[in-house]
């Protein structure tokens, strides 16, 4: 076995990596840029080396920075992770030209199914059912209309290099291939460093299904069940879990053996995943392969037992599998919800910051992979995942539940994050009841956003915990764990019963709270209907509260800001304004506030660096015309005018950093 390797990737998976090393006995060197100074990686490898540029192309992705340093510090080996340089043939083979073990697949196999056209070729040798389209890139637009006529629209460009989504569009029509391909070879030669695109035919609402294998050098290959992969945004999955509601058994040794009989023809070795879509009809037809450890990788160890880092490291080292086929067994349902830096309100657009809280869920069954800790920078450089939570279950309700609970307790500030949309998707009818695709999230994004039926029990949980918090708050100089009393006659009489207004949007309901003997027991009444809830002894200022209401315990994450409180539950998040009954008869007196923001300039809406501008002083422009390209943790937006009007200045020049506010034009109207 190895006696020390360096990890060549940041956050969440280098981390995850360091953890096995260290149950293994293995000594870890971990590499970062100026960037990552204070991610946890950093601080729990054995030993680091800075790479500096905080650029990925000049420290994650330099070949000659990364194997020098396993080379200066007497590292056998080198475990890529996953994105970065996990699937680059030239990095694989520059690694063991250097006399080091690159874990993971040979370079040739690296280079034969990372390519999507050789890999649907391989397939098809294979016998596996392929989507109709065309095998050979596209060389001209005429001859993408010409293929595209013959598939039958809709089409999907795809970039015959790499994956994650990138430089992946949909076509209905022919209007539309010209421009789409002009876009995705653009965005696949800045992804992957080649431009070639394939065509096939677009299956739509499909579900997402990859089998995970283990090969080793011995021609032993073995599959490890199936993973539901379907709930996307921009091709990129944010809910995972195993098994899927729509594989049984015979359909599960099917995918499994045209898994294995794939890697078998390709001559594969190490983990690898092979990914299917699955019709309306139950028909799959096989996509690509990733050869190399997939993000999504842990909801298969919960319902295994295994860990699939330590397979890895076994292989790359020369050793059998010590499992066979047949001792493969799935145990209960796993799910995983990727915790990522961004605005869901606002297409999904990058977020940075300093992680300025951190508290992470906790308790049986619940598994959370993070890269980082208060203290810790989210930059511009890269991807925006974050963090991931595993909840592991009896059975698929039950980890759902188990996963709703962990992400209604995970506290990160600095920043947004996806955290409660993830959620919001948990908890909407169609995901409860199996109903998904890879359209889940487009179809549903308004039910999504704005679940907020004020007649629900997550919505009365929600407001029953803020207007405790505020209560709490309210009465703390008046002993307010102790029973209110007011002398009336000269006799004192206990007032155990306190009614409130609440607001939140365009909702107003009645709140009562009613106190019993004991400090910790209340009878709360929210919009007529009761519920018996039992508090902790918690100081009203905390953020996490968890509460036992109607004998199940929930936890919420809540915010004094103001003479508001912020709370969030079951994926809901809503601004909550409280008032006694005194305080509401005068609200109606008041004036609304009237708002108003210029339209003759052009804001930053997100932080990123300017890659590209499209406009110069004195230009004419229209609203909605893109302005400017933005680009962020791998992701280009291009930002439009808010107005009809002519470019008094450009304020901004390409290849400077910019946060949101920032002043990007300035227009004359």
């Amino acid at each position: 076995m190895f006696k020390k390797i360096l990890i060549a990737n940041r956050g969440e998976i280098a981390v995850r990596i360091i953890k096995t090393c260290k149950r293994m006995g293995i000594s870890t060197l971990a590499v970062y840029s100026n960037a990552d100074l204070f991610t946890c990686h950093t601080i729990i490898a054995d030993e680091t080396v800075c790479l500096g540029n905080p650029l990925s192309g000049k420290s994650y992705l330099s070949h000659e920075k990364i194997i020098k340093a396993a080379k200066d510090n007497d590292c056998d080996a080198i475990h890529p992770g996953y994105g970065f340089l996990s699937e680059s043939e030239q990095f694989a083979r520059a690694v063991m030209d250097a006399g080091l073990v690159f874990i993971g697949p040979s370079p040739s196999a690296i280079s034969l199914l990372g390519d999507k056209i050789a890999s649907k070729k391989i397939a098809e040798k294979a016998g596996m059912p392929t989507v109709p389209g065309y095998l050979d890139p596209i060389i001209s637009e005429n001859e993408a209309l010409a293929k595209a006529e013959k598939i039958g629209y809709p089409v999907i460009l795809k970039p015959a290099a790499g994956g994650g989504g990138k430089g992946m569009h949909i076509v209905d029509c022919s209007d539309e291939l010209p421009s789409a391909l002009a876009q995705s070879r653009q965005e696949a030669l800045k992804a992957f460093g080649d431009d070639t695109i394939l065509i096939e035919r677009y299956i739509p609402g499909p579900r997402h299904i990859e089998i995970q294998i283990m090969a080793d050098n011995f021609g032993n290959v073995i599959y490890l069940g199936e993973r539901e992969c379907s709930i996307q945004r921009r091709y990129q999955k944010i809910i995972e879990e195993a098994p899927s509601m729509a594989v049984g058994s015979s359909l599960r040794k099917q995918m499994g053996k045209a898994a294995c009989d794939l890697a078998l023809q390709a001559g594969y070795t190490n983990a690898g995943t092979v990914e299917f879509m699955l019709d309306q009809d139950g028909k799959f037809y096989f996509l690509e392969m990733n050869t190399r450890l997939q993000v999504e990788h842990p909801v298969t160890e919960m319902i295994t037992g295994l860990d699939l880092v330590e397979l890895q490291l076994q292989i790359s080292a020369g050793m059998h599998l010590d499992i066979t086929q047949d001792q493969v067994s799935l145990n209960g349902w796993s799910m995983e919800a990727r915790i990522c830096a961004e605005d869901s309100s606002h297409a999904f657009i990058p977020s940075t910051g300093i992680v300025t809280r951190y508290a992470e869920p906790r308790g049986k069954n619940v598994r959370v992979d993070s890269g980082f800790k208060a203290g810790s920078r989210i930059s511009i450089y890269y991807d925006s995942l974050m963090a991931k939570v595993i909840a592991w279950g009896e059975n698929r309700e039950d980890a759902r539940q188990t996963l709703v609970d962990a992400l209604n307790g995970y506290h990160i500030e600095g920043f947004l994050t996806n955290i409660d949309f993830a959620n919001s998707i948990l908890n909407h009818p169609l995901f409860i009841s199996g109903e998904l695709s890879t359209d889940f999230i487009s179809d549903n994004m308004e039910s999504l956003l704005n679940h907020a039926d004020p007649s629900s029990y997550q919505f009365h949980y929600m407001i029953l915990a803020a207007a405790l918090i505020h209560h709490n708050r309210r009465n703390l100089e008046i002993e307010s764990l102790k029973p209110m009393v007011s002398n009336i006659g000269g006799k004192k009489k206990q007032i155990r019963q306190i009614d409130y207004m609440v607001k939140t949007g365009s909702e107003i309901l009645p709140v009562s709270l009613d106190r019993g003997d004991n400090a910790n027991l209340w009878t709360i009444t929210v919009a007529g209907k009761q519920y018996e809830v039992e508090t902790p002894e918690f100081e009203f200022y905390r953020r996490r509260i968890k509460l036992l209401i109607n004998g199940r315990y929930h936890r919420f994450r809540l915010q004094n800001q103001g003479s508001f409180i912020w709370a969030t539950f079951c994926g809901m998040a809503r601004t909550i304004e409280i008032y006694s009954l005194q305080e509401w008869d005068l609200l109606k007196y008041m004036p609304n506030p009237v708002r108003y923001k210029p339209n003759n300039e052009l804001e930053c809406p997100m932080p990123g660096m300017v890659v590209d501008i499209l406009t110069k002083k004195g230009d004419k422009v229209y609203r909605g015309q893109k302005l400017l390209v933005l680009e962020s943790m791998k992701m280009e937006t291009g930002v439009a005018s808010p107005c009809d009007g002519k470019v008094a200045d450009v304020m901004v020049k390409t290849g400077q950093a910019v946060e949101t506010g920032d002043l990007l034009i300035k227009f004359a109207i």
